[in-house]
């Protein structure tokens, strides 16, 4: 480590040594690469700068006719109306306005550089125009990605949480960054072609990074709030605040770290500081434009199912590309041949190997369980709250009902399944990439497998009814069966075991092996029928009319209809009893519906039989008798009182019972 330290800083040490040598003599070199250049084109009957401008306006030419071929077929204007209300739109018109910025970049390029290369010119001058159309074309290029993601002059379409004055800020600034770096890049290239010497070379691009550095500290201290307090179509939502006058401080001196770490050529220390900030910022931004471009629609949720599952392939997505690609720029940094790596045998070697290919595995492994646990939450939630193309006849609705249990039954289940699988696989490819040997693991599990089959024969059975359970599709969340003496609504279920809710609020933990023969009252329909005994003197013909009636008018009751399959009607006569005719009715309603309808049906009967003179029937008893004496009259009387007692006891009975 001493020796390695020391090794660095004499490299810096000869390094700056041989910036100090070559800056006294940086002006003359310059003089004389202008010198050079002067004399190679002066033999040529139109200067350089003229060529650049006039396949420059080339190039503009055919941006221009493009756009007013776009504009003459109405695509623009069509492109200006795109919707944008909800996410799904959003990403629509994103993708369309990207094509079509890359459509003008290609059309612009082969009118430039495409045209130019198309003769033959010497080659000084075919450097010197190229090299400067081509920073021309990165120029244009950044412009139509700032364009793209901050869209400054369209609020609508913009990809970047921001206000408008932060965005026309920060894409003038990246502009003005491009333009420099792109132009300044070339013309030092050029005078190193020219015979300007390597030491000078490196000072001409330290001052061009110290332009660079000092425009990016005059946008970070004077860039206007980029926050917005919410996201609308109109500017009366924007809002924000200045960032802490520290927060900048440290950024600035972050970035004058970068460039002296750039100056001293520390690569590894460079491209780490820059990694270790840029990362995570780039991570944040992302996860912020994605949640900006999917926010829901207001009063609205309609795309529930879409937006998580895009979120998870555009936020995990690009945060698994950014970590891979800044793995790999330090990789590079850091000399590491990703090749010998992949084929050298040393300890090192195989340990670092290893690691890359865990971090891989894991950023894959994790990028596919939030994607299938997204999809299946999405289609949970839709199946939970009816999303989707509601079906016209209740047929349809029906089973689409019936379907949307099933998921709710199924999906939870099968979630569990797939994180345990991914989680195994994936642990199981990373101890493999990091060398350690994994068959025996798998044999060594199999046989835990086997010997805890044996020893528990009770929870092998209970997995095993479940699977069989499901696969019959025997009961789902929400239905409510009975087995024995266990039943309830069905709430969830586990490997194992599913729990009942009690209609009194007890909750049952069954295992699947307990279960045996299911009773599932929650199917397609159930038939309700009712008795009721009236007396002996009632027109029973009136009666089923009265009964029919009330059937009628239940099914067409808004409250009802929906849930009546066939209406109430009276059978018939049931049988005779002691002191009633006891006569049997019934309606077919949906499982679940009838005791609320059993209820309103019972209290219209009762009004109907009322309002037509028609009795219910109660236990009574009648006494007759023939004596002649007072004595006898006062007996009779007393037992008529006993009896009317009697009666109003059996009445007062009936109705707690009612």
């Amino acid at each position: 480590m001493p020796a390695s330290m020391d090794r660095m800083l004499g490299d810096i040490r000869d390094h700056l040594i041989r910036l100090a040598d070559a800056l006294p003599t940086l002006s003359d070199q310059i003089a004389h690469a202008r010198m050079v250049l002067a004399l190679e084109v002066q033999d040529l009957k139109v200067s350089p700068w003229v060529l650049i401008l006039i396949f420059l306006g080339f190039g503009v030419a055919a941006d221009l006719a493009f756009r007013v071929l776009m504009h003459k077929a109405g695509f623009l204007r069509w492109l200006l109306t795109l919707p944008v209300d909800t996410a799904s739109g959003r990403l629509q018109a994103a993708a369309i306005r990207m094509c079509f910025g890359f459509t003008v970049i290609v059309c612009f390029s082969l009118a430039t550089v495409g045209a130019f290369l198309a003769f033959d010119w010497p080659p000084l001058l075919r450097e010197i125009v190229t090299g400067n159309l081509a920073a021309l074309v990165f120029i244009r290029i950044s412009l139509i990605i700032g364009r793209f993601a901050l869209a400054p002059g369209a609020v609508r379409f913009r990809l970047v949480p921001m206000t408008t004055a932060a965005a026309w800020f920060w894409f003038v600034r990246f502009g003005l960054i491009t333009g420099l770096a792109a132009f300044g890049w070339v013309t030092i290239e050029l005078l190193t072609t020219l015979g300007l010497s390597e030491p000078a070379q490196e000072l001409l691009f330290y001052q061009l990074g110290l332009i660079l550095l000092l425009v990016a500290i005059e946008a970070l201290w004077r860039h206007p709030p980029a926050r917005v307090a919410a996201v609308t179509q109109d500017e009366g939502a924007e809002a924000g605040g200045r960032h802490p006058r520290l927060v900048r401080a440290l950024l600035t001196l972050y970035l004058c770290s970068l460039w002296l770490l750039w100056v001293l050529q520390a690569e590894q220390l460079f491209w780490l500081a820059v990694v270790a900030v840029g990362l995570p910022l780039a991570i944040r931004g992302v996860s912020a434009s994605v949640d900006h471009v999917l926010r829901p629609p207001e009063g609205e949720d309609a795309e529930e199912a879409f937006r998580s599952v895009a979120k998870v392939c555009l936020d995990r997505g690009i945060r698994t590309l950014l970590i891979v690609g800044a793995a790999m720029l330090l990789a590079n940094a850091w000399h590491i041949n990703l090749n010998s790596v992949a084929l050298g045998d040393t300890i090192s070697t195989r340990l670092m190997r290893g690691a890359l290919k865990a971090v891989v595995i894991l950023l894959v492994a994790e990028f596919l369980w939030q994607f299938l646990r997204a999809f299946i939450d999405a289609r949970l939630s839709g199946a939970a709250l009816g999303l989707g193309r509601q079906p016209d006849s209740p047929e349809a609705l029906a089973d689409k009902a019936r379907r949307d249990a099933r998921l709710r039954t199924l999906l939870p289940i099968l979630r569990n399944i797939l994180f345990v699988v991914i989680f195994v696989i994936s642990a199981l490819m990373v101890l493999s990439s990091m060398g350690i040997e994994i068959a025996p693991l798998i044999a060594g599990a199999g046989v835990v497998g086997v010997a805890v089959g044996f020893g528990a024969q009770t929870l092998v059975k209970d997995v095993i009814s479940g699977v069989f359970f499901l696969l019959d599709d025997a009961f789902r969340v929400g239905e409510y069966i009975q087995s024995g003496s266990y039943k309830g609504t069905v709430e969830s279920f586990s490997l194992r075991s599913v729990k009942l809710r009690h209609h009194r609020g007890p909750l049952y933990t069954v295992p699947f092996g307990e279960l045996g023969a299911v009773q599932n009252m929650s199917r397609d329909w159930v038939i309700e029928k009712m008795m009721f005994g009236v007396t002996y003197d009632t027109d029973l013909e009136k009666a089923r009319k009265i009964i029919k009636q009330v059937g009628l008018e239940l099914a067409a009751d808004p409250e009802f209809a929906a849930h009546i399959l066939e209406p109430l009607k009276m059978q018939g006569v049931e049988q005779f009893g002691d002191y009633a005719i006891q006569i049997r009715v019934k309606m077919t309603t949906k499982p679940g519906e009838q005791f609320t309808i059993r209820r309103k049906a019972l209290a219209m009967i009762k009004n109907a039989f009322s309002a037509n003179d028609i009795r219910f029937a109660f236990p009574t008893v009648q006494v007759a008798s023939n004596v002649a004496s007072a004595a006898d009259g006062d007996t009779m009387v007393a037992v008529a009182k006993t009896s009317l007692d009697i009666n109003a006891l059996h009445a007062g009975e009936a109705g707690s019972a009612a």
